[in-house]
């Protein structure tokens, strides 16, 4: 396998006779050391397990493979699935998987994946896959697909991800950042997130017109905070953040109705304050009195 260049990419997109799709979110890592940089941050090696959800035609791919790692790639564009092959190669360590990573089942992708590297991993007798997510995820989809494997697959253990710059802001903001929103709660009740390193849109075929920021996420073992109903609380983040510039005395009122200061006051929350003044412990709080006061 060699890595990918500016020049290789589009000898390949011509070969495959293929244009990178807007609609999809394609924008193909182009800069060898970008790639080998994101591998080397990710910390990946012998014996881990990659989930890469939007390989394209495989620069980062390469890069992953090169460390040692065993990578269940799983791409949504079929034509582009069948320049990766080429890329790769039959004997890499890539299991390709056509599929779409927002909607198919995650007990699927998340299988144990072959092993061709010599001594056995330890799930080959009996262990639990601890996986690690490591990807130039797609800009319309970043967010759910984070926020999906979040939720819904506690094996896997970190994501090292690529994302638009503003949204890698946002994934690891906290209270008072300009870029704090619901999302950012979410992923602090799950995991400890912070940005890495900022890339330049020039490392991209085609350029993309903003800068992207690459984020790890490191699962916590356990949630920070208890709360009688994960679901609850997340909809009242979601209220509080639907009317940001409004006071929580109003924005909460769609969701708390006629309690709402009452709650506030129990949770020891001025209702003259917004969304974005309250951390995870202060959105506990309202949750575990609004559940008191229901």
């Amino acid at each position: 396998m060699e890595h990918l260049t500016p020049a290789s990419i589009r000898a390949l997109l011509e070969r495959h006779d293929l244009s990178p799709k807007k609609s999809l979110g394609q924008n193909f890592l182009a800069d060898p050391n970008t790639a080998r940089r994101i591998a080397t941050l990710a910390a990946v090696g012998p014996g881990d397990a990659v989930l890469e959800i939007g390989p394209g035609l495989g620069s980062l791919t390469v890069a992953l493979v090169e460390r040692g790692a065993t990578v269940r790639a799983v791409e949504l564009d079929a034509r582009v699935a069948a320049a990766l092959h080429e890329v790769l190669g039959p004997d890499a360590a890539v299991d390709v998987r056509i599929a779409d990573a927002l909607h198919a089942p995650l007990d699927e992708l998340l299988e144990p994946p072959p092993w061709r590297n010599g001594e056995p991993p330890p799930w080959q007798d009996g262990g639990a896959v601890g996986w690690t997510c490591v990807s130039n995820l797609p800009y319309n989809v970043a967010v759910p697909v984070v926020v999906r494997l979040l939720e819904e697959a506690p094996v896997v253990e970190r994501m090292v991800v690529l994302v638009q710059r503003e949204v890698g802001e946002r994934l690891a903001a906290g209270p008072g950042d300009d870029q704090y929103g619901a999302v950012s709660v979410k992923v602090a009740y799950y995991a400890e997130a912070s940005v890495l390193t900022v890339v330049p849109p020039t490392v991209f075929v085609p350029r993309p017109k903003v800068e992207s920021a690459l984020v790890s996420l490191v699962r916590r073992a356990a949630p920070p905070v208890a709360v009688p109903d994960v679901g609850a609380l997340f909809d009242l983040v979601r209220g509080g953040f639907a009317q940001r510039r409004k006071m929580l005395r109003r924005s909460l009122r769609p969701v708390l109705g006629a309690r709402t200061d009452v709650v506030l006051d129990a949770a020891g929350v001025a209702p003259t304050a917004r969304a974005e003044n309250l951390g995870l412990d202060e959105w506990a709080a309202v949750a575990r009195h609004a559940a008191v006061a229901a």
